[in-house]
């Protein structure tokens, strides 16, 4: 059998083309926010109704799709898939980036930087938030030391599955706290389910791979490395039995929610009377980032295929951008029942459906933080031995039958 060897990635002129495209993306995220900051949140569609905007949107699915990315890891160290093992650290590195660039866009969208000061001295632990700071620097710290046992070979592998072990659960944890932002906010008929926190493993699963995945082949084209196609395809399957699982839970949840009376006003929005936000969420969420791509997946010939399996997770990453636009924007659009029984309006914009358009500094801020992102994933592969120099089909097929 062929070892595993891996190096670094050696520069090549489309790899700095690459490199010079996010730098620039980066740059124009940062005169965006000094933009922000000198007209004020005025310059962004955000209103005292829609006080998420855009870069929430990003900064969510980015943190949604971090712990997600450790799919791989987990199910090579802690589930024993010896075919996933040569992309553990890969899985690692780009769980860290997508959780660096998330939350570099919620820092840059708090209007003042300095604030998170406060947020790092003050702690006020009946807020949900303030669970969330310590699971998100919890995930980096653990998953550090999770990739350095991986790459270090005076480590036993029982000791690399322990502390996968304690990456899985813990990943598990921060999606949970992650998804009880909204369903513990009771004061909204759009959050207030507790089924939130299992939509957002979910979603976890379905994007943080659709991620990797796309990741992964980029990787190794512009490094020029063999990439297996049926690893590939091993992946696919797991992208569509993910979607399905997230089709799944956002069935539940809707279903739950029209058979109680209190969120029967809300379904009615968001299922059909929502305008965007309706064709949103059975265009973008349900068609686009469900259906189409399940679809494509299991197709007896299109399915075999590398295309098929990039173009299912370029639609489930759109698609799940549709859904957490729609779970963010649209919950604070639907009014709040701020005297249930009663119909409330006033000159504030109460009881009516709040408009939001954004606008461009808030997608290049979101665009920014997944540049910070990519970046970040690229720059650890140049410095470290992340990627393998061959994942062939005759490699993969070797080390199968010896594992």
């Amino acid at each position: 059998m062929e070892r595993t060897i891996y190096r670094e990635l050696k520069p090549t002129p489309q790899l700095w083309f690459v490199a010079f495209g996010l730098v620039v993306v980066v740059v124009a995220a940062l005169a965006s926010v000094i933009h922000v900051e000198h007209r004020g949140h005025i310059a962004t569609g955000m209103t005292n109704q829609i006080v998420w905007g855009l870069p929430h949107v990003f900064a969510i699915f980015l943190i949604v799709a971090a712990s997600g990315a450790l799919n791989v890891a987990s199910m090579a160290s802690v589930f024993d898939k010896t075919q996933y093992k040569p992309l553990s650290r890969l899985s690692g590195l780009l769980a860290m980036a997508l959780l660096v660039g998330g939350l570099a866009v919620l820092v840059l969208d708090l209007g003042r930087p300095d604030r998170l000061i406060v947020a790092m001295t003050t702690y006020n632990f009946s807020s949900i938030f303030a669970w969330n700071i310590f699971l998100y620097t919890g995930f980096l710290a653990i998953v550090a030391i999770y990739l350095f046992a991986q790459m270090s070979r005076g480590v036993t592998s029982e000791v690399v599955k322990r502390v996968g072990l304690v990456a899985f659960l813990w990943r598990l944890a921060l999606t949970t706290g992650t998804g009880s932002i909204f369903g513990w906010l009771v004061a909204r008929p759009g959050y207030d389910a507790a089924i939130m926190a299992p939509l957002f493993i979910a979603m976890s699963f379905s994007f943080g791979l659709a991620v990797f995945i796309l990741v992964l082949v980029a990787l190794f084209r512009l490094s020029e490395r063999p990439l297996s196609d049926q690893l590939l395809y091993s992946f696919g399957r797991l992208l569509a039995i993910f979607a399905a699982v997230v089709l799944y839970f956002s069935a539940v949840r809707h279903l739950t929610n029209l058979y109680a009376a209190e969120h029967a006003g809300f379904e009615a929005f968001i299922l059909a009377e929502g305008g965007f936000q309706t064709v949103l969420f059975w265009g973008g969420q349900v068609l686009l980032g469900g259906v189409v791509p399940i679809a494509m997946i299991f197709h007896p010939t299109f399915g075999k295929t590398r295309q098929a399996v990039l173009l299912a997770s370029v639609l489930i990453i759109l698609g799940g951008f549709a859904h957490i636009y729609q779970i963010v924007i649209g919950g604070q659009a639907y009014p709040m029942p701020l005297f249930p029984g009663y119909e409330v309006s006033s000159g504030f914009g109460d009881g009516a459906v709040a408009q939001y358009s954004p606008r461009w500094p808030e997608l290049v801020l979101g665009l920014g933080g997944v540049a910070i992102a990519l970046i970040a994933t690229g720059l650890g592969a140049k410095v470290l031995r992340i990627l393998p120099t061959n994942l062939s089909d005759a490699n993969m097929e070797r080390q199968g039958g010896n594992g």
